[in-house]
């Protein structure tokens, strides 16, 4: 079993592609389990954001997988496999636990050092695990990817150097339609994109805020929470979203539905400029607002093109640190599966020693009754020390080669010598196993 990591991101596909592809967050659970039903796979995880969408497998076979995976995320899309193969990217075993380890340190973001990926990889997971389509591969390859990702930023400063997609995007706002400071905002949105837009429109000096959202409590939840930061807000439902549009001059709109929110209708015509910003995957705007008399549309597409030729805003010292911890972390990582891997047939040929152990020391008893039970015991005793101190070298040792190198198949190698049960392994290990309440998501509090 490996992990396959499956997906298409802002590097390999347009927003269109994107769009097609992505699966709204009340649909990721059914596409879990699709995927987990699958022939091939048995654990399964996907992390769907505004500018990727990934999924993570532990798969019994790579071509296996790979069919199962792209099959599903096709018809997702409403596409066929091969529509979609040229914009998809693949990473298996060693290559994909590195490819999870980058995207989590905001490596591998549209804008480098973004810490926002982080949370979202931690929610990928809490999805996966509600639905029961994680196991201990998974999990252990989760904690460790969040441990990285926060070690990346915390060594480096590269959080303090990458912006956020959300500040990106007021970026171009500011520059479309002048300073943010003391003017209206409208966040559609009352989600974790839409909490971290008001918090960047607080930074920027904004007026005030209306938060529109179809859950009427959550919109007032984040504008009691923007308010008690200093900055006046209110709630209105999406039945009035006209009206809240007619009243800002600056919108941000991150609903994550599945359809547009925010409509032509809702928009023209003006009396005063406009810039909106969408950020749902897929699009929360109809394009066709673009297109109003003094309305600025700013989508992914725009906000893709100006970390381009911004470069991100990062500097060559600070990635090129992060990507060696990455690397250094994929090493130990990858060393401590293989170390975890020959486990299970140690365990299996020290079972199997006791177990000699116990029938020479029963054949003895039969050939010799007389012995007296002192005797015995010693005996008993002191054959077990010596199987004991012949395993102890070999054992430590195998586990010490497993970890430095993977050209050999150390666990097959003492099968073969031992002649050990080829099952044995797998009934001690159960790498598959379900996780149980008492196992926690590292970074539930960060």
């Amino acid at each position: 079993m490996s992990i396959l990591a499956l997906g298409l991101s802002h590097r390999t596909a347009d927003l269109t592609t994107l769009e097609r592809v992505s699966i709204p967050a009340p649909e990721v659970p059914k596409i879990l389990h699709e995927l987990q039903q699958a022939e091939h796979v048995s654990e399964v995880m996907a992390v769907s954001t505004c500018n990727r969408i990934e999924v993570y497998a532990v798969v019994e076979t790579f071509h296996g997988g790979l069919d199962d995976i792209a099959s599903v995320l096709a018809r997702q899309a409403g596409m066929v496999p091969d529509e979609l193969y040229d914009s998809f990217y693949v990473h298996y075993a060693g290559a994909a636990v590195e490819h999870l380890f980058n995207v989590t340190a905001g490596l591998d973001s549209m804008v480098v050092g973004e810490t926002q990926i982080l949370g979202q990889v931690r929610a990928a997971y809490a999805t996966a695990r509600e639905a029961g389509t994680v196991g201990r591969t998974l999990h252990e390859l989760v904690q460790t990817t969040l441990r990285v990702g926060k070690r990346v930023h915390s060594e480096t400063g590269l959080d303090q150097l990458g912006a956020s997609v959300v500040s990106a995007a007021l970026a171009e706002a500011e520059d479309a339609g002048g300073d943010l400071a003391g003017k209206r905002a409208l966040v559609v949105g009352a989600g974790s994109m839409g909490a971290l837009a008001a918090s960047h429109l607080r930074k920027a000096g904004i007026g005030s805020v209306v938060v529109a959202n179809r859950t009427q409590a959550n919109a007032e939840r984040l504008a009691a929470s923007v308010t008690e930061q200093g900055v006046p807000a209110t709630a209105v439902p999406l039945a009035e979203l006209a009206d809240a549009v007619s009243g800002a001059d600056v919108a941000v709109v991150c609903t994550g539905a599945k359809g547009t929110v925010v409509e032509t209708r809702h928009v023209g015509p003006r009396t005063t400029p406009l810039v909106v910003c969408d950020l749902g995957l897929p699009r929360d705007v109809d394009p066709g607002v673009g297109d109003v008399d003094d309305v600025r549309l700013v989508d992914l597409d725009t906000v893709r093109r100006r970390m381009h030729d911004s470069g991100s805003g990062t500097t060559e010292k600070q990635t090129a640190k992060a990507s060696g911890i990455v690397l250094d972390e994929v090493r130990a990582y990858l060393a401590g599966q293989r170390s975890a891997a020959v486990t299970p047939t140690v365990t299996a040929l020290r079972k199997r020693a006791a177990e000699v152990v116990d029938a020479e020391l029963l054949r003895l008893d039969r050939r010799l009754p007389e012995i007296d039970a002192d005797t015995r015991e010693e005996v008993g005793r002191t054959v077990k020390r010596v199987v004991d101190k012949l395993l102890h070298a070999p054992t430590v040792r195998v586990k010490q080669l497993a970890a430095e190198t993977s050209d050999t198949d150390y666990a097959t190698a003492l099968r073969e010598l031992f002649e050990l049960d080829p099952q044995a392994p797998k009934t001690v290990s159960s790498p598959s196993a379900p996780m149980t309440t008492t196992d926690q998501i590292d970074g539930d509090n960060p």
